[in-house]
């Protein structure tokens, strides 16, 4: 092989991005690229706290994200998962250490302690504490002064900062696990209805969006309201509750048609609308984003984050992967393909990378 051979072949991998002239001239099917901040401005404060949520509003959030999870007594509550040793200093607390347990959730085994077996009032004893020490090192000056919210108070955050503000907050939540919470007899159907209903938000055009990984959640929310639903999507693998479907299959153009007749957008990993190169680099846009407007579906890929260990080899800063890379140009990235929101650790970085 040429020395020339190996420049092209060497200029193709290192290209941070490439995008098709019918691609790049998408535009969002609103008109306005929302920015969803990713269990609040998480990559600031402890995730899924009051605090987290309440940053991410003050850098310019359009809409906050929590996860949902219950309790014993069926409140919803905001945790990345509802095993919370990760997150919270509940390993610290002997009065539960009995609780530790093993079980298996969507097909993974997990020990620790479950949301499931707590009541309420005995997670509000607990402390949230950042998730990601190791490259968020900065957080954990935080740890042990928030607690677990609800998605009650995240609602009434988002509505008194609204009229705070003058402009509207929105709110994101996934229903996490949702197969796995039925069949113990806490669906969150109906909590989550509840709630958002006591906050008026029932039409269409409520700043909401439900979402999930799971399929049979989202069909079945679709006959109960109007509000918006999104359907989740990874890079690989199969919906929780559908073994028979896997995520690429249902991001190619059939399979979108099939998510538009439950669901009105879409929420791949970006991997699916922007895949990397051998070496790590932004490669050629797929069609996803042109393929699910063609059905009436937004797009809001995730997650954006700006530390080097999450960023695409042209936006890393350097070899240490808690460094802060070039978040900016990578977002530019993904909003040149006509995408109509998108998750984000990091909002003051997403903010600025919008167009004015």
């Amino acid at each position: 092989m040429t020395h020339l051979h190996l420049l092209l072949i060497a200029t193709i991998l290192l290209s941070p991005f490439s995008i098709s002239e019918s691609q790049a001239m998408e535009q969002p099917l609103e008109g306005k690229v929302i920015i969803i901040a990713h269990r609040g401005a998480s990559g600031e404060r402890p995730e899924h706290t009051i605090a987290s949520y309440s940053r991410a509003i003050e850098q310019g959030a359009d809409y906050i994200e929590p996860d949902l999870v219950l309790t014993k007594d069926g409140i919803l509550v905001a945790r990345h998962e509802n095993e919370i040793s990760e997150t919270t200093d509940i390993g610290e607390k002997a009065e539960f250490a009995d609780r530790k347990t093993t079980k298996t959730i969507d097909g993974q085994k997990m020990t620790g302690w479950f949301t499931e077996d707590f009541t309420l009032a005995e997670l509000k004893t607990l402390r949230a504490k950042e998730r990601l020490p190791q490259l968020r090192k900065a957080n954990m000056a935080y740890d042990g002064q928030f607690e677990i919210p609800t998605f009650d108070e995240i609602l009434a955050l988002a509505k008194a900062k609204s009229a705070a503000t003058g402009r509207t907050i929105g709110v994101y939540p996934e229903t996490k696990h949702p197969s796995y919470f039925t069949a113990i007899g806490l669906p969150h159907e109906g909590a989550l209805l509840a709630a958002l209903t006591k906050y008026s938000h029932v039409e269409k055009s409520a700043p909401v969006f439900i979402q999930s990984f799971e399929v049979e959640n989202l069909k079945a929310l679709r006959p109960k309201t109007k509000l918006r639903l999104i359907q989740l999507m990874d890079e690989k693998g199969s919906p929780a509750d559908r073994s028979d479907l896997t995520y690429p299959d249902m991001a190619t153009a059939e399979g979108l048609k099939i998510v538009a007749t439950y669901a009105d957008g879409v929420g791949p990993n970006k991997a699916l609308v922007i895949p990397r190169t051998l070496l790590g680099n932004l490669g050629a846009p797929t069609m996803l984003v042109v393929e699910a407007h063609k059905v009436g579906l937004a797009v809001h890929p995730w997650t954006f984050r700006r530390e080097n260990y999450f960023l695409p080899l042209a936006q890393k800063s350097g070899i240490d992967p808690r460094g802060i890379g070039d978040l900016k140009a990578e977002i530019q990235a993904f909003l040149a393909t006509g995408i109509d929101g998108f998750f984000s650790d990091n909002v003051a970085e997403a903010v600025a990378a919008k167009p004015e």
